[in-house]
């Protein structure tokens, strides 16, 4: 399945407990339609001391959160957009829907 989210696009969050925070896209997984962005959905972790010297504590740690509550932001004119393709010298390239330039 393809998606409108690629790493390392900057996204805004449309809906949940960080509404309106914009991030970096770290990873997408097409197969469950969910993405990692940096700093935000965080979630505290326990986590354990596995090696002699390690420390054990509470970790924050980003979670997933599924692509339709993200949108991309356009670099150009700093707004979310709807991603549109445009067919240019036989290669697909993604396009801002305000603005006409190339994401």
């Amino acid at each position: 399945m393809s998606m409108n989210v690629k790493k390392n696009d900057t996204v805004v969050v449309l809906s949940g407990k960080d509404k309106g925070k914009q991030g970096k896209v770290l990873s997408v997984d097409p197969k469950t339609r969910k993405v990692v962005v940096e700093k935000i959905n965080m979630a505290s972790r326990h986590q354990k001391p596995r090696r002699q010297g390690e420390e054990g504590g509470i970790i924050q740690k980003e979670i997933p959160l599924y692509a339709s509550k993200v949108m991309t932001v356009c670099p150009k004119c700093s707004k979310p957009t709807r991603v549109s393709h445009k067919i240019e010298g036989g290669k697909k390239v993604r396009v801002c829907k305000h603005c006409g330039a190339e994401i």
